[in-house]
């Protein structure tokens, strides 16, 4: 068999960061939570500003931004989900 994506492997990280996900929210502060989204907010306009005038790849978005590339390709997919949702 060659390499490839175990399924099964991918499903159990799934529902282990989905179970982290909710842990965290359950003993999150909801003022801590609001400036995250402020400050997330803030990002995607800095990067809808950014890519305005020029197409970024997620590499060339971090070192824009000061993210992580992880960061980065986090943030632009969420702005084409937005995109989508609204066009």
């Amino acid at each position: 068999m060659g390499e490839g994506v175990d399924p099964t492997q991918m499903c159990h990280s799934l529902v282990d960061k989905v179970a982290r996900s909710e842990q965290l929210l359950a003993i999150a502060d909801p003022d801590l939570l609001a400036l995250f989204e402020d400050w997330l907010e803030e990002l995607e306009a800095e990067a809808m500003a950014l890519m305005k005038n020029e197409s970024l790849d997620d590499g060339t978005l971090a070192e824009k931004l000061g993210l992580s590339r992880r960061g980065a390709t986090f943030l632009l997919s969420k702005l084409e989900r937005k995109k989508k949702q609204s066009g």
